[in-house]
């Protein structure tokens, strides 16, 4: 692979980060205005007893632009509130907890070394109660970045290995990744929830809306009623599609150029190799229920496998498989 140095990377990531901020509110802008659209259709005659459903674009474009307000307004605070609150969201769904040098002298002297051998600021170090192996890096900028580690991965790595690991997420700090990844994570979990509201709705609407139908009037009521939610789920499962999709914007050449960041760190590429292959039979943090949340993780948990999901995430996985990345560091 093409070496890519620090400034480069961190600038293609800072011009991704923004894209990705232009592109998730186009997405959602697309779907409410389809939604606006079909709620528009009007009824037109051809002719004597017949007639088609056409698209009124004004009807549609004065309602979008009557509606286009309340998404700006919701979304963007739903963002910032997000955005900023991003560190308690990670530390309540991973349970994580601050770690202090008096707690554990040898994983803040490993991370403080490794910090003062690549000049950059020393992150918080927070560590998760739980006997298997794994590690991730969160935040936004220099006051909230964070890596993370098991309590299972200190006990059963030695030095070398647990300073691979540990360059590894400092890298995705340096290359500000973090950034990256928490702002996929913000949209996603928006259409992720207007996705479920939707499906609620629908539900709610088949459990409480059925016995009001008592005239043809009414049953055709529910029926539209009915439609329109049915519209509103698909369109909300294609922008959540669309909004996993740009996860390819977070390429999977982040894995490598942090796998490579570490080992130049820790200065031995088979050290962090033998991390990996540990850490992958068996990758912890099984608690924790967000798949979102999961993808900063160095291994995906056992929780998130099975037979479909590994067949997906070989089309849409933001993470190489260990395998490769293994077979890569065993190349230097």
């Amino acid at each position: 692979m093409q070496y890519v140095g620090i400034h480069t990377q961190q600038v293609r990531n800072n011009i991704k980060s923004l894209l990705l901020l232009l592109l998730f509110p186009c997405i959602i802008l697309a779907i409410v205005y389809a939604f606006v659209a079909f709620l528009n259709m009007q009824e037109v005659p051809d002719g004597f007893q017949t007639s088609h459903i056409a698209f009124d674009a004004m009807a549609t474009n004065e309602a979008f632009l009557m509606t286009l307000p309340w998404v700006i307004g919701i979304v963007g605070i739903w963002f910032m509130i997000s955005y900023f609150t991003n560190t308690s969201i990670v530390r309540q769904a991973t349970g994580a907890k601050p770690l202090e040098r008096r707690e554990n002298p040898r994983i803040y002297n490993i991370v403080e070394n490794l910090t003062m051998t690549c000049g950059m600021p020393m992150p918080k170090i927070n560590i998760i109660d739980d006997p298997q192996l794994n590690a991730f890096a969160s935040g936004i900028d220099e006051k909230s970045y964070t890596v993370t580690v098991t309590t299972g991965i200190c006990e059963r790595l030695n030095d070398d290995e647990l300073a691979g690991v540990i360059g590894h997420e400092l890298t995705h700090i340096r290359n500000r990744d973090t950034r990256l990844l928490i702002v996929s994570i913000i949209f996603v979990g928006i259409m992720s929830t207007m996705l479920s509201l939707a499906v609620r709705l629908l539900w709610n609407t088949f459990i409480y809306g059925g016995g009001n139908r008592r005239t043809s009037r009414d049953g055709k009521s529910g029926a539209a009623v009915i439609a329109v939610i049915l519209v509103a789920i698909a369109l909300a499962a294609v922008g959540y599609f669309f909004t996993i999709l740009t996860r390819f914007a977070i390429s999977r050449k982040r894995e490598y150029m942090a796998d490579a960041g570490g080992a130049e760190l820790c200065g031995n590429p088979l050290a962090l190799a033998s991390a990996l292959r540990k850490i992958s039979n068996d990758p912890g943090l099984g608690h924790v229920d967000r798949e979102d949340v999961a993808q900063l993780f160095i291994a995906k948990p056992h929780a998130f496998k099975s037979e479909f999901t590994n067949m997906m995430s070989k089309l849409f996985s933001t993470h190489p498989s260990i395998e490769s990345r293994i077979a890569y560091l065993e190349q230097f």
